[in-house]
């Protein structure tokens, strides 16, 4: 016995939680998560909110998706907590996993001037979105007058 296994009780027969091996922990982990699939009602609302809280995430990153910040990876975490009960959604994680990963290998060998390219057709993808969005619902106040100023001298908005 050493000194981490002071204080540990351990029933007879069982192994601690640090012997167990990495098999027999993932059971216990989803333990929690058998119990309320051997319920009909209780897996029926679990399902719901699952369905809820991925809808939330995935809303959220679709209204971030035009403004500065991680809307897609939001929208991937959606995608995420909607797979961990729905094979549709673990379908299409792997679909969008795979495809992330076969453009970054494909763009990581290209020469600088490839990848620059890319990097400006992205920011212009994201100024024509902004411009949509300005043309849509106005150009926002919360802006230095210079800016709004400037954008507002662009042709449609």
């Amino acid at each position: 016995m050493n000194h981490q296994d002071v204080g540990r009780t351990t029933v007879p027969g069982e192994q601690s939680a640090d012997r167990q091996s990495g098999d027999e922990r993932s059971q216990d982990d989803w333990q929690w998560r058998r119990r309320i699939r051997s319920n009909p009602h209780s897996h029926r609302i679990y399902r719901w909110v699952v369905a809820v809280v991925g809808l939330l995430i995935v809303a959220g990153g679709v209204v971030l998706l035009p403004l500065p910040g991680p809307g897609w990876v939001i929208i991937f975490l959606g995608l995420a907590v909607w797979a961990s009960e729905f094979e549709w959604a673990r379908r299409l994680l792997r679909f969008a996993r795979d495809k992330v990963r076969a453009w970054g290998e494909w763009l990581q060998p290209k020469p600088l001037w490839v990848k620059g390219l890319v990097g400006l057709a992205t920011a212009a993808v994201v100024a024509v979105v902004f411009w949509a969005l300005f043309a849509v619902s106005g150009v926002p106040g919360f802006l230095p007058d210079a800016a709004r100023d400037w954008l507002r001298s662009l042709p449609g908005l």
